[in-house]
């Protein structure tokens, strides 16, 4: 499929209530409004293309650039695109499918962490803070696992929404896996606040670190 087709298919799928979504969450600028089930099926036509990919991202159309996370290859990005990547993401959606499909399973993306932890761009910074959470569980060394509530109590009320989203999911994860530091991370949460009115959908778990902490104790004990 050529990137001029793509992005046709792209557009005949849009949909104005979509884009009005995706706007009210955040999500702006260029775009057709495409379901994100529609943006999969689409990918899985495609399957693997990284040429295409790389014209998609480069598009700067939220679409497409979605579409281009799916079908490239992680391999073929260097450490120099990953970063440029991961501080153009622009939104959550586009900063999450792009953890999830490219930054996880790139062998340059742990030599970044820490540098991106310690990022004013916001999404190299909820980068940072999604990898470091995704070693929490892995952690031996209680003092490792204290100097991360230390830093964030220190750096979260500060910083920026899209960074402390991934700063508060892992001061959760700190609050299951470690029943040590448990009580803690809890009372961090409430002294934060962070995500405490988010609306949540019937069922689901509230962002909220001390509910979201109790529920997932619960729920393995």
């Amino acid at each position: 499929m050529t990137f001029e087709q793509a992005m046709a298919r792209l557009e005949s799928l849009g949909s104005d209530k979509v884009k009005k979504l995706n706007i009210r969450n955040g999500a702006g600028g260029d775009q057709f409004g495409v379901k994100l089930g529609d943006i999969r099926n689409l990918a899985k036509e495609i399957k693997s293309d990284h040429t295409l990919a790389l014209q998609l991202w480069d598009s700067g159309n939220l679409d497409a650039r979605l579409l281009g996370l799916l079908v490239m290859t992680p391999k073929q990005i260097s450490a120099e695109q990953l970063d440029e990547m991961v501080k153009d993401a622009g939104n959550d959606q586009t900063a999450d499918w792009l953890m999830t499909n490219i930054v996880k399973n790139h062998p340059a993306a742990e030599g970044f962490r820490e540098q991106w932890m310690a990022d004013p761009n916001p999404y190299a910074r909820r980068a940072g803070w999604s990898l470091t959470t995704r070693g929490v569980a892995k952690l031996t060394d209680p003092g490792a696992l204290t100097a991360l509530l230390d830093r964030i109590e220190r750096e979260a009320p500060t910083a920026p929404a899209p960074a402390q989203w991934t700063m508060n999911y892992c001061l959760a994860e700190i609050g299951i896996t470690s029943p040590e530091h448990r009580d803690r991370a809890i009372a961090l949460g409430e002294q934060l606040g962070m995500f405490r009115d988010y609306p949540v959908s019937k069922g689901c778990v509230s962002p909220y670190a001390p509910i979201w902490i109790a529920e997932m104790v619960r729920r393995k004990s």
